[in-house]
Formats: C-alpha cells, structure tokens, sequence
C-alpha cells in the first residue's frame, strides 16, 4: 500500500479555483447531510479523522468505492440489512458525493467534457425546477429549507450525482463489462433468493415485515396468497425490477458475440423473467411485454421480430381472453393487469379523480418534503396523504402539472438522446445492443413507475438511470470496444482450437 506521502504526492498542486470551490460546496452539502440525519456535532467531530483516513486511501481505489455504492445501493433495503441507525438515502449520497470529489481531482479533462450531454441538459432542467420549489408556499405553511431539502435531494439531485458517477467512471470496455456481470449477479442473486423465500422460508426480518407493515399490501385473497419481495423493500418495487432486468439481459445475450456471455446473460434473463411470478406484481408482466416490444423497435430486424412478436401476442392472448392457467395463483394474479374492471384499479382511479380537483388549484404542486408537516386543518392535507400508489402520481401532487410536464419532457430528452445514439451513432452490433437492451429496460421501468412507487426506489434509480448514461458514453467508448471485443474473440477462439485439438490427439 502506498504511503501518505505518495498518496498526497498524486494530487495535483493546481486544481484551480473552480474545483476548489466545487469540493468546498461538496464537503459543505456533506456536513449538512450529517446534521440533517440527526447526526450531533460531537459525532461528526469524531468521526472526521477516520473521513480524512478514509479519503486517502481511496485515492488509489476510485473504483473500489464505486463497487461499494453498487452493492449497498443494492441490498440497502433488504430486510436481512443489518440496522445502523443511518438513514437509508446516506449511504448512495456519502459515497456519490465522495466519488465526485475524488473525480474532481484525479480524473482527465475529456471526461468531463463527456458531462455536456443532452442527458445533463435534461437533468438539469429538471434539478434546477426542483431547485425553485422551495420558493412553493401553496400550502400556506411559509417556506421550510429543511423539509423541501428531504424532498428534493431523493426527486432531482441523487439523478444528477447518479450521471456525474457513471459519466466519470464507467470510461472503459473492461469497467462497462465488469458493471454488466456485476448488475447481472446482483440480479441473479435477487430472483435465487425470492425462490428461497417461497421454497425454503422468510428470515425473522422478512417474516416481521411480512406481519406487520406489509400485511394488507402482501397477504391478499383471503391469506391464498403471499407476495414475496426478495432483497427490495416490497413486491411492486422488486417485480418491476425483476421483470425490466430481464428484459436488459435477454436482450443483451442476444446480441452478445462470445458464446460464454451470451449463455450468461441470457440465462440471468431468463431467470429473472420467471422470478416474476412470486411477486404478484401485475405490473410486471406489462413491463416485460412492453420492453420487448420497444426491442424489436431498436433491433430493426425482421427476423427477429416476427417470432418474438408472436411469442408476445400469445402471452397477451392467453392472460387477457382466456382462462389458461388460473388454478395457478399467480398467474391469476397477473391476468388481473389486464382487467379494467378490477377493484384496486377502479379504487386508484377514484383516488385520481379527486387528487385532480385539489391540483387544479396547485399548478406547482403541495411543495416537496410537506407531508410530515402538513397539519389536518390545511387545504391540502387530504390530497397530500392520499395514497399515490405511482411515481408518476407523487411528483404530480408534489410538483404540480408543471412539475410532472417538466418530468416527462426531460424523460423523453434523455430516451430521444438515446435512441439517436442507437440508430446513428454506434456501428458495433454487440455494442449497439447493450444499448438497446439499456433502453428497453428503462422503458419497461417507468411503465412499472407509473403504476407503483418505484422509480425513485433503491436500487432502481441507481441502476436504470446509471445505465442510461453509460449509452451516452458508448460512442467515444466505441473503438476501444472493438478492440476489447476482438480480444476477447481471439480468446475464444483460441480455446476452441485448443479443445478440437486435444479431441483429435485423444481419437488418435
């Protein structure tokens, strides 16, 4: 391990007054982080050596941070994670905000001209909007930094640190392939565990989540069945995400040229799609079918289409106008998504209808983060507390029509940005299917969003728009990924070679 010395000796004398100021805001944003989660100043005193300790030593281990925020962005709302008594949202924010800093400092200029995309255009839009909400004083309660900040940094500002980290770290085909296995093996990980839940049992932690605050939403048809919900904090949140990662993966093993990543990927597809079912998540067969379909667009291959098509039409034949299948549970469960008449939805759309009465008069929305605050007597307590059962839904009521038109122009900037890349920009086949596979995902997860709460859930948000930005990164990326990819061929076909070889030799 290097010494201090050698470590300091790596930093750059002149960073430059921008930067400068720019890590003096980070540290700054990361006190108040501290503050805001009922950290005392002792604490923070005390704890400061080991963050300066901390900080050194990540100098030479940039990535291994990065690995840490993929793993407890993952498993942060697992029930089996152990309790600190930190707020969930500390973990990505403490780590994203140190990964820029450590950017800020060590990483070449041409990666932050990356930055300047039509996605941080977007982004910004959206976090500069957020921004003014704080000035929103609809509900006559005067203006609260505090409670706006809570509601602000999960709705707008994790986005932005999420495209910052993955613009400046993701810079190489081996790091992009490294972030599919490991994206893959977390996902793979989440639908074996789902099957053990259902096969071999929930831990204490689930079982007490299971009889206590997920009773009504996970015991349902009379205790017939039982929603399972893996490492996620419930079953909407995990079938979405179960059902968009397999629709990434699937499609990503399609394209894939070696053999030994085609098998993979595909067969973590594969699996995540038929680890939907344990969740009764109607919503998730719709994402599935859905981020199919947006992949026979991208693919623009005839051949391709025509069987998937068909595949897809019988799949939406058999749940929607026949009987098939339902002495099974869950697929009963699942073809009540296609049921207009069905009680739950029929209960949301009235639950809309009046949210829409009170939001006529609220063009900006309640305001972010006013929830907790709201007193009983105010206008808009009951709109604010009503269940929203959507993302789409949440940031209406909170943000307003403005709010919520703003949200779908810059999810589209971004989708638009990214189809374009796609279609024109990328040449390489393989290359151009992880981007598909990519977007076709985050297609299917904000369909799931606008049906459940789940686009700004952990770790959903990290991973579909991390990914997003990848593929904005993917044309500069594009010349050393053929010669990454050629490698790994020669590989390949190295070991075949050899195989056929040492079959000839044992014949003889």
């Amino acid at each position: 391990m290097q010494s201090s010395n050698s470590v300091f000796k790596s930093i750059p004398e002149n960073l430059g007054g921008g930067r400068v100021g720019l890590l003096l805001l980070l540290f700054v944003l990361a006190l108040y982080m501290f503050h805001s989660a009922g950290f005392p100043a002792f604490a923070v005193v005390c704890m400061t050596p080991l963050l300066v300790v901390g900080i050194m030593l990540t100098f030479r281990y940039r990535m291994f941070i990065f690995w840490i925020l993929m793993f407890i962005n993952f498993f942060v709302q697992w029930k089996n994670f152990p309790s600190t008594g930190i707020p969930m949202s500390m973990y990505n924010e403490a780590l994203e905000l140190l990964l820029i800093a450590l950017a800020i400092i060590k990483v070449e200029e041409d990666y932050f001209q990356r930055l300047f995309n039509p996605m941080f255009i977007a982004l910004g839009i959206w976090c500069t909007f957020c921004t003014l909400e704080v000035l929103n004083d609809t509900c006559g309660l005067g203006l609260n930094f505090g409670l706006w900040y809570s509601g602000v940094r999960l709705m707008a500002y994790q986005l932005m640190y999420i495209f910052v980290v993955f613009t400046l770290y993701i810079t190489t085909p081996k790091i992009l392939m490294r972030y599919l296995l490991v994206w893959a093996g977390l996902s793979l990980f989440a639908a074996l565990w789902i099957w053990k839940q259902k096969y071999f049992g929930l831990t204490t932690a689930e079982n007490n989540f299971l009889q206590g605050a997920g009773r009504t939403t996970h015991i349902i048809a009379g205790g017939t069945v039982i929603r399972l919900f893996s490492t996620f904090s419930d079953a909407a949140n995990y079938g979405v995400y179960i059902a968009s990662a397999a629709v990434a993966f699937i499609t990503i093993g399609l394209t894939s040229k070696t053999l030994r990543l085609k098998v993979f990927f595909i067969a973590v597809g594969i699996t995540c799609m038929l680890a939907m079912g344990p969740s009764g998540t109607r919503t998730a067969t719709i994402c599935f079918i859905a981020g199919i379909g947006a992949y026979l667009f991208l693919s623009k291959s005839f051949k391709l289409a025509i069987p998937v098509g068909i595949v897809l039409g019988l799949m939406y034949i058999i749940l929607a106008f026949t009987k098939i299948g339902n002495g099974n549970a869950e697929i009963r469960r699942m073809r009540s998504a296609f049921n207009k008449d069905d009680a739950s939805m029929q209960v949301r759309y009235s639950n809309q209808a009046v949210m829409k009465k009170y939001i006529s008069e609220a063009p900006w929305g309640v305001g972010l983060g006013n929830n907790d605050d709201m007193p009983p007597n105010n206008k808009f307590y009951r709109v604010s507390h009503m269940p929203c059962d959507s993302d789409y839904v949440y940031i209406w009521i909170h943000t307003g029509t403005i709010g919520i038109t703003i949200f779908i122009i810059i999810n589209g900037i971004i989708l638009f940005g990214v189809c374009y890349i796609i279609f024109f920009r990328l040449n390489n086949k393989s290359l151009q299917g992880i981007a598909s596979g990519i977007t076709c995902a985050f297609i299917s997860y904000h369909l799931g969003g606008y049906a459940n709460q789940v686009l700004l859930q952990y770790p959903n948000c990290l991973l579909f728009y991390g990914a997003m930005t990848i593929i904005y990164t993917l044309p500069a990326m594009e010349p050393e990924w053929i010669k990454y990819e050629e490698k790994m061929m020669e590989k390949q076909n190295e070991k075949k070679r050899l195989k056929a070889e040492k079959k000839f030799v044992s014949r003889v």
